[in-house]
């Protein structure tokens, strides 16, 4: 029996999840020492130590910013996410944030929190304060889209059940998600063209680079004046302080964030949430589900889907003889591994190598067992980053 996989897992990670995980191949615990893989959802990797042994990481959610990619990169280890998972619990919220905004409801719970259960007029204030609280409907309102993936689509698609007009943008919009994306939503040319139509703007991109502190003081003066804005992304897409400034002003009327901190704590006009965006139930556990099923056929038939910085890689076994490989994305390293594996007498069943960006990922099916010597010699490629030899047992 080959030993078993051992997998440490942070965070509370949904039971649903780890089932698909079976006791039979795999050690799961908080308290594995040297694992092959690591199970996360919010918790910090970056200062954590990381074992030699690791082989993968996964993100029982979509944002990796808590996990050292470009680390894993360098060591041949892919790190996955469960994209869309999540989606239909951040489309709700975003609605509920936008109501939140157009009906002034915090503002509401609040006056009417403060109003003492025992004051005979009771009614009387309730009835005269409610005039301050009036808000209006979110039919015939614009909302911009800024990202459209699963959640933007998904949004997009609610609103318009609403009866609002929808305007979206987004680059690098996949084929998939532009089939998704119902018709009637206005594709926009530039982020710029959002802002000048949308009465609401609601944020659904990853912090990267190119994204951080993209919605700025330029972004926000081109707005629609006492618009809503929707941050269920990060906070760092936004500039804070033009944020801020534009509430003063009038020029934003509300900011609805996900992610509290000291600077927007307690600001008027500001409707704090603590990162509810995907905390359901059910996100938790298709999270945990999608993201385990990728670890699991990663670890042991070296299948690559949804990882952040790996390629997809899928391939039907046409042998109990597989290798799996992780390299720079280099000239003639397929040429290597074939040479390598000519060499020592062994015949190709199949084989598939893709890349992505600076990385790529080559799976090789051979007709018979794959001696250490050519793992090792395959290892020894300038830009192999990882060899794992993955034989299934008789």
């Amino acid at each position: 029996m080959t030993d078993k996989y051992r997998v440490r897992v942070v965070n509370h990670i949904s039971a649903g999840g780890l089932k698909r995980l079976p006791w039979d191949r795999f050690a799961v615990s908080a308290e594995v020492d040297d694992p092959h893989a690591i199970l996360v959802r919010s918790a910090d990797l970056h200062d954590l130590g990381i074992s030699e042994s690791l082989l993968a990481v996964g993100r029982a959610g979509s944002g990796t910013n808590n996990i050292p990619v470009a680390a894993m990169s360098a060591r041949g280890v892919p790190v996955f996410n469960a994209p869309g998972a999540n989606a239909n619990a951040v489309k709700e919220l975003v609605v509920a944030g936008m109501l939140l905004a157009a009906r002034n409801i915090d503002d509401a719970l609040k006056y009417v929190a403060a109003l003492g259960p025992d004051d005979p007029e009771l009614e009387t204030k309730i009835e005269a304060g409610k005039k301050a609280f009036a808000g209006f409907e979110l039919a015939n309102h614009t909302l911009g889209v800024v990202g459209l993936g699963k959640i933007g689509c998904l949004v997009a698609d609610a609103a318009i059940k609403l009866g609002m007009h929808v305007i979206g943008f987004d680059p690098e919009i996949t084929v998939d998600s532009a089939w998704s994306l119902p018709a009637t939503v206005k594709k926009a040319h530039s982020l710029s063209e959002v802002l000048k139509h949308s009465t609401f703007l609601t944020l659904h991109v990853p912090l990267v680079d190119a994204t951080r502190g993209m919605i700025d003081a330029g972004g926000i003066a081109q707005m629609k004046h006492g618009s809503v804005m929707l941050n269920f992304s990060r906070g760092g897409v936004v500039d804070e302080t033009a944020i801020l400034e534009a509430l003063a002003s009038g020029q934003l009327s509300r900011y609805v964030c996900d992610f509290p901190n000291p600077q927007l704590a307690q600001q008027p006009k500001v409707i704090l949430l603590p990162h509810l965006g995907a905390s359901t139930r059910e996100a938790e556990e298709n999270c945990a589900i999608m993201v385990a099923e990728q670890v699991r056929d990663y670890l042991i038939d070296g299948t690559i889907q949804n990882s952040v910085n790996f390629p997809d890689v899928i391939l039907p076994r046409e042998s109990r003889f597989r290798v799996a490989i992780a390299n720079a994305n280099v000239p003639n390293m397929v040429g290597g591994i074939s040479h390598e594996m000519a060499m020592a007498g062994l015949n190709i069943a199949t084989m598939t190598n893709k890349s992505r960006k600076d990385l790529a990922y080559t799976l090789v099916d051979v007709d018979s067992e794959v001696p250490d010597s050519v793992i090792k010699a395959i290892s020894a490629i300038d830009g192999v980053l990882m060899v794992r030899y993955l034989p299934l047992e008789n």
